[in-house]
């Protein structure tokens, strides 16, 4: 669902550009807005949420898609933890629909989907394996990569149950706005990804902006 947002740039307290490859790691608190905004168009920003007051609490895709009984995000999609509780809510969206089944590229699923040779590429987990060593104030070590969000990303669901991924529907200046429903880690890895067309195998940068609580 397309819903754009009455918030305006030049009211906003943060902004980061993010590029391909690189990673954004703050705490978003209860109230505040954080809006991801897809520059060129057909990029890929794989993202996690902790609760920034006990981070064994996280985003779960299973209780998210069997509270809104769809299997995309969109406007209006309540983002829901392990411990079923709401921990954001989608409330403006112009891109209007993001994946939350693909998971993050690694470099195992680099050999697996492509081939040997593409094991040793940047992958998102990465990005994020080097996030929380390099930030261990957030209390995150490996054993805490979950469930992800791809937003962005163009994961259509077959038929026959299946994921494929394809050519992405966003474009430049697409974004997608967030309103913090408790205190939260944001983790973004900006999908360096060359060997799929979710991004037209050309990874570009992301800029991730932040609004006080209204």
């Amino acid at each position: 669902m397309i819903k754009e947002s009455d918030f305006k740039m030049d009211t906003a307290i943060s902004r980061e550009v993010v590029d391909a490859g690189d990673y954004y790691f703050k705490v978003v608190k209860k109230g505040e807005r954080v809006r991801i905004t897809d520059l060129e168009g057909n990029q890929a920003a794989d993202t996690l949420f902790y609760n920034a007051n006990n981070p064994s609490e996280r985003y779960s895709a299973m209780d998210t898609l069997r509270e809104q009984g769809n299997a995309y995000l969109t406007a209006e999609s309540v983002l829901m933890s392990n411990l079923s509780n709401p921990m954001l809510e989608i409330v403006a969206d112009t891109c209007g629909r993001h994946d939350t089944l693909g998971g993050a590229c690694s470099t195992e699923s680099n050999t697996v989907r492509y081939a040997l040779e593409k094991r040793c590429m940047h992958a998102c987990r990465d990005s994020w394996l080097l996030a929380v060593a390099e930030h261990p104030e957030y209390d995150l070590t490996k054993r805490d990569i979950s469930h992800n969000i791809n937003f962005f990303m163009n994961v259509p669901v077959t038929a026959e149950g299946g994921l494929t991924f394809a050519d992405g529907i966003s474009a430049p200046g697409k974004y997608v706005e967030l309103e913090a429903k408790m205190d939260v880690i944001v983790l973004v890895s900006n999908c360096p990804q060359l060997n799929n067309p979710c991004n037209a195998y050309n990874p570009t940068p992301v800029e991730i902006s932040v609004w006080e609580a209204a």
